[in-house]
């Protein structure tokens, strides 16, 4: 937060509390509250990935996933989404990924966690149409994060050979396209020309080609 503070010249206030925790959202929004801050941009960037097959996946991995990345997500959201539209500004993003245009076996709920995600601010996004609140979907690819780590997603087939992007670049992009309200937005060309390939790719054909991506490389 330091960091942030000096090299960019704001102020930055931490506040730490465990979002996969069942009111998880409604603690931080109490935390931010007593601060006496305003929240007028939403970023839910809090979430995580488990590379593994279905049945060797704990199921708290599992639930975990989805506590963190859809229920706390649409928690916070609802939190500030009412006083954003009386107040006719600010707004959402949402970060999903590229995996939210597919599904992801050897890797699943990670990847159908992040379709929800992608499908979820569509819709608050068209809620929005109108009143001066932006709503947008980030859906990058692989990135520079403790998150490939956390998930393993580096040692599988796909991992070993994809191109990491830089943590920095990513995030001006989707701030770009925030303020444009941007309905989804997907980092590097490669990977958006991919994405609108996965449209004409027959559904079973498209399994199996994830399948042989989240293997073991």
């Amino acid at each position: 937060m330091q960091r942030l503070a000096s090299t960019y010249g704001v102020m930055a206030t931490p506040v730490s509390v465990d979002l996969q925790g069942r009111g998880g959202g409604a603690k931080l929004a109490a935390e931010v509250a007593a601060k006496v801050l305003s929240v007028d941009v939403l970023v839910n960037n809090a979430g995580f990935g488990h590379a593994a097959a279905f049945a060797d996946a704990p199921i708290d991995t599992k639930t975990g996933q989805i506590d963190l990345n859809v229920r706390a997500l649409v928690e916070l959201t609802h939190i500030y989404w009412k006083g954003m539209l009386e107040q006719t500004r600010g707004g959402v993003i949402n970060v999903a990924s590229t995996a939210a245009f597919q599904p992801g076996p050897l890797i699943a709920v990670h990847y159908e966690s992040n379709a929800f995600v992608m499908s979820f601010s569509e819709a608050l996004r068209e809620e929005a149409r109108g009143t001066g609140v932006h709503v947008s979907c980030l859906c990058p690819g692989p990135t520079v994060s403790k998150f490939r780590e956390r998930a393993g997603a580096g040692k599988t087939r796909r991992g070993a050979r994809s191109k990491v992007m830089e943590s920095t670049p990513v995030a001006k992009m989707v701030y770009d396209a925030w303020r444009r309200n941007q309905r989804v937005k997907v980092t590097g060309g490669g990977n958006a020309m991919q994405m609108q390939l996965v449209r004409f790719i027959p559904r079973g054909q498209l399994l199996k080609i994830v399948r042989r991506g989240q293997s073991p490389a």
